[in-house]
């Protein structure tokens, strides 16, 4: 079989690398977004826990100490706080939500600046053995009760101060 002829990548990938256009670096550092709330504000990021109906607790930590697309465009320093600030987020999630599994997806196909979607992984989960839990069809929106409550508790969490594992 012979291998499938090369697809470049468009244009508006390369100027969304260097910054030009970024939606992540256009919109602050807003509490609300159209996807998901602040539930978190670090030194070096950010992180909101999304309204789809994904998975319960899917949050996306969002690198704000200006336009990156990979981490290893960071200084050590600023490696050391985003990672640190991410597993602070993931603490708070297992906490609150106690899954069994926890995703770290670093991905930035789409939106080539640096984030990270954190995805608790549950017992009844539908694919457990797949990377992504995501549906073929665009989710709804969590409950908006459920939604609040977690908002409420995951901020709660996060705003307490470090503990020496975080």
């Amino acid at each position: 079989m012979l291998p499938s002829p090369a697809v470049e990548w468009p244009q508006s990938f390369y100027e969304l690398r260097r910054g030009e256009g970024c939606g992540m670096c256009a919109e602050g550092r807003p509490d609300e977004t159209p996807w998901g709330a602040r539930i978190f504000s670090g030194s070096v990021s950010d992180a909101y826990l999304q309204r789809a109906d994904i998975q319960r607790g899917y949050t996306i930590v969002i690198w704000r100490g200006g336009h990156v697309a990979e981490p290893m465009e960071l200084a050590a320093e600023e490696a050391a706080a985003y990672w640190l600030e991410l597993l602070r987020v993931a603490r708070a999630l297992q906490a609150h939500l106690r899954p069994v599994k926890m995703n770290f997806n670093l991905l930035g196909n789409s939106l080539p600046h640096l984030h990270t979607h954190v995805l608790p992984r549950y017992a009844d989960d539908p694919r457990p053995g797949w990377p992504f839990p995501f549906p073929e069809a665009e989710p709804p929106p969590m409950e908006e009760a459920v939604f609040n409550d977690d908002v409420r508790a995951l901020r709660a969490l996060l705003a307490a101060p470090p503990r020496s594992r975080d």
